[in-house]
């Protein structure tokens, strides 16, 4: 299939390294989409282990001596979540309709009025033959969601054998892409993080990413985007090598989870608004230089484009908004991801995190400087992670055990490449500040600074470790959490059915009744976010920061100019959200015209 079908209106995004990373197993049976970190192969071969058992499949752990292990443990563990999930489908599928039955739950948790939906209500409505009829036929119609995959490009270090440095077919990203590639799965890898010429090009050597003799597409791609320009480059490089893109990601920039890669001031809605009324030009472009690529590659010939589906996430909070994305701006499914960290049974997550979670205020949520790439990360304030690396800055001993290598890319003081987070680059860092800052004040503003690295590489991944009651890797490193900062205003632990109730709008007691609006929270986060970034000079401003400074200015402004003349109109799907948001927005207008930037000397 080139596009995926689902029944469903939202997906499941990746989270972490391990919080979606057995979603398939738990949701992918009722037709629901998640994506599937496959950042860390030394879970995947513990959960390789433990589900094999568990469903009486031979496991046979992999050579770890072998350069392929990586790319080999991926393939074998999306294999196994291939062979699972069609099992789990296929007794849903067998099941009574009865109630409480899993083909029931899989109907009652469907989009009200949607075709699927209508034909069940139909069917409960009949009578005998008519009865048995129907549910034969909703048997045949129904199907599993997708087992989707992330990667992060910029998780592409050098890998070592020893002191040999690895060809870049063994960086880790590089292999993840072949784990994939090379698996039974059908469906799509979600490529984050921006443009990695390397690993495109990569991308292009295995046969599944082509269209076979029917013209359709084994392996898709997506392409998570924070803007319509970002969309074009990435694009047309892929189409260049004979790669289509099936699906364009918009995320907020800021409003999201994990990494946050900031925009200069553009906001979500104009964002969508430019993908909307470009979507005809995109599909064009792209096909144009798709059929120059494929030929070039492959020698395939190709007349009409693939399709391409465009996807939002990002702060959505309630159905109102859910359906706004949908039919304002003509998207496919809109991403519901922290929300449903508060959901047992659709990610893993221990439970100190999950209780954190739900106990959390919008306070305590925040950007943070912790990630060793040196972009700003998602966290929340008392998570596991930062005890324990407070309990070793207390001790004298800061920095954590580098287990996994993935973030290792400094080289400030060796000739490999170490991460920042790192017992080793913390304490040659402390030593020269120590050397080299006088003034006391200075010296413990640089070394907290150092410390506030954290390890995200066994962090994110110890959830599951927890979960299922592993030995955690030596260390204390504790549970790594990036929650986007829409999850305050969830305040429950919740079952499947009810997240999706309050999804669909079929309820609404999840959340505090103050939560601002998807579109107003963008605006707040994007204000504190210039705000800082002011204060970070000291008023000693440089001519491009003044430039940036202002270019941000004036893109919020414009932004919020176009939310007003949005919310202004008559159109119907903003009637619930109208009157609350053009308050807020006429108040953020003038915080932001009063805001104090700097401008160039005349």
């Amino acid at each position: 299939m080139n596009t995926i079908e689902t029944p469903h209106t939202f997906h499941v995004p990746v989270m972490g390294t391990g919080f979606t990373i057995e979603s398939p197993l738990k949701i992918a049976h009722y037709g629901i989409s998640s994506v599937v970190p496959i950042t860390d192969h030394f879970i995947m071969e513990e959960l390789i282990k433990i589900h094999s058992e568990k469903n009486g499949l031979e496991y046979t752990p992999t050579n770890p001596s072998d350069r392929k292990n990586r790319a080999l443990i991926i393939k074998n563990y999306l294999n196994l979540l291939q062979i699972l999930v069609q099992r789990n489908f296929e007794n849903l599928k067998q099941s009574n309709f009865e109630e409480g039955s899993e083909i029931s739950k899989y109907f009652e948790l469907l989009p009200p009025n949607s075709p699927l939906s209508n034909t069940y209500a139909q069917m409960l409505a009949a009578k005998d033959d008519e009865k048995k009829s129907l549910q034969e036929q909703l048997r045949g119609m129904i199907r599993p969601g997708e087992i989707d995959v992330n990667i992060m490009t910029k998780l592409d270090g050098v890998n070592y054998d020893k002191n040999t440095q690895l060809p870049i077919e063994y960086n880790d990203a590089h292999a993840a892409i072949e784990g994939f590639a090379t698996s039974e799965l059908s469906s799509s890898v979600v490529l984050s993080a921006g443009l990695n010429p390397r690993l495109y090009s990569h991308m292009a050597t295995f046969n599944d990413f082509f269209p076979d003799k029917n013209g359709q597409l084994r392996k898709r791609i997506t392409l998570k985007v924070s803007d319509y320009r970002s969309a074009m480059v990435q694009g047309r490089f892929l189409a260049k090598k004979g790669l289509w893109v099936s699906e364009f990601r918009i995320e907020s920039g800021l409003n999201c989870g994990g990494h946050a890669f900031a925009s200069d001031g553009y906001l979500l809605g104009p964002i969508l608004k430019e993908f909307k009324d470009n979507k005809e030009t995109l599909v064009n472009m792209l096909h144009s230089e798709y059929v120059k690529g494929l030929k070039s590659q492959k020698d395939i010939d190709i007349e009409k484009p693939h399709k391409i589906i465009y996807t939002v996430q990002g702060g959505v909070g309630d159905t109102h908004e859910h359906q706004m994305l949908l039919q304002h701006y003509g998207l496919e499914s809109v991403g519901w991801g922290s929300p449903f960290l508060l959901v047992p049974e659709a990610v893993t997550v221990d439970s100190f995190t999950q209780n954190l979670l739900r106990d959390a205020k919008e306070e305590d949520f925040y950007l943070s400087d912790v990630s060793p790439l040196g972009v700003p990360f998602n966290s929340v304030r008392g998570n596991w992670a930062d005890i324990e690396k407070q309990k070793r800055i207390d001790a004298g001993k800061p920095g954590a055990a580098c287990l996994k290598k993935f973030l290792q890319f400094n080289t400030e003081f060796t000739d490999k490449t170490i991460c920042t987070a790192s017992v080793q680059y913390q304490k040659l860092k402390i030593a020269q500040l120590k050397e080299t800052i006088a003034n006391a004040a200075e010296l413990k503003e640089k070394i907290s600074k150092v410390v506030e690295k954290a390890c995200l590489c066994v962090g994110l991944g110890n959830t599951v470790m927890d979960y299922h009651k592993l030995e955690l890797p030596k260390g204390k490193h504790g549970v790594v959490v990036c929650p986007g900062p829409n999850l305050a205003y969830f305040n429950k632990i919740s079952s499947l059915k009810e997240m999706i109730d309050h999804i669909y709008g079929k309820s609404n007691k999840l959340f505090n009744t103050d939560r601002p609006n998807l579109f107003i929270k963008e605006i707040k986060i994007y204000m504190d976010y210039l705000q800082n970034k002011i204060e970070e000079c000291k008023d000693e401003f440089t001519a491009p920061q003044i430039k940036y400074f202002n270019t941000f200015k004036t893109n919020m402004q414009d932004g919020i100019a176009y939310y007003k003349e949005m919310f202004s109109k008559g159109d119907e799907l903003l009637e619930n959200m109208r009157d609350k948001v053009l308050e807020d927005l006429s108040f953020y207008k003038k915080e932001l015209a009063v805001m104090f930037v700097p401008q160039a000397a005349k």
